[in-house]
């Protein structure tokens, strides 16, 4: 894509600040800033992973997916304010699953072992799990709420906290998959995915292309199972006091 046809992209943003303004939305401003800091944030990245793919520095791989941990956490605890211990706990149920995930990647030489597969993936791997454990607090919240008084009359029937508040856990858990759910249902039908779209326009074989949106596609799914059971396991507690009654 030539600079000036990536100009023209701006056009979409004029058209979302003229929609808002005239409905009176009062987007304008965030929807101006998103625009600075997204494309400020991708000309960077783009300048980064250029050096690492010429270096092959194992090391800077390490740091990259790091830093993607780091900021997966820290976005998706602010789902969870309020309950301590919350980020930890999503680091590491997100770790895990990228650890997890690659490990099968590489060991089963499904993919190559470079730095232009490894980061890409782990990527989009983090970024599916921390959308999954936002939804997974955001809907134990109202589980809990919803549920309190279910709850507390099974702890008062003798039921530990595990298996009093098991179904709230169990629906949020379900819950925090189901778009990732939907999403395979109709993928290829409603929508192309990203992957496989840029590697088509990249002038890749589409059946080729397909083959890797297989693979994102599966590993997401289980990325997404991983990553909200573990974290049902870590956190449950959370929305208990010390004496075991809920908070």
């Amino acid at each position: 894509m030539s600079t000036l046809a990536l100009g023209f992209t701006l056009t979409f943003v004029m058209i979302t600040v003229a929609l808002s303004k005239w409905q009176k939305l009062g987007l304008e401003k965030d929807i101006a800033i998103g625009t600075i800091r997204g494309a400020l944030q991708l000309l960077f990245i783009g300048y980064v992973l250029h050096f690492i793919f010429q270096t092959e520095h194992w090391g800077l791989i390490f740091i990259i997916i790091a830093i993607m941990i780091v900021i997966a956490t820290h976005n998706a605890g602010k789902r969870g304010e309020g309950l301590k211990g919350i980020y930890w706990r999503i680091a590491a149920a997100i770790a895990v699953t990228e650890t997890l995930t690659m490990s099968l990647m590489l060991g089963l030489h499904i993919i190559k072992p470079t730095s232009q597969f490894i980061i890409p993936i782990s990527g989009m791997t983090i970024g599916s799990s921390m959308i999954v454990c936002g939804l997974f607090l955001n809907q134990m919240d109202r589980e809990v709420q919803s549920s309190r008084g279910e709850i507390e009359a099974l702890l008062a029937l003798g039921s530990s906290v595990r298996q009093a508040i098991q179904q709230a856990l169990q629906r949020s858990v379900k819950a925090s998959m189901i778009p990732t759910i939907d999403g395979m249902k109709t993928v290829g039908l409603v929508q192309l995915p990203g992957m496989m779209t840029g590697m088509i326009i990249a002038g890749a074989n589409p059946v080729e292309a397909v083959r890797y949106q297989m693979l994102i596609l599966f590993a997401f799914t289980a990325a997404a199972a991983i990553t909200s059971i573990i974290l049902s396991i870590l956190s449950y507690k959370l929305w208990f006091t010390r004496e075991m009654t809920l908070k």
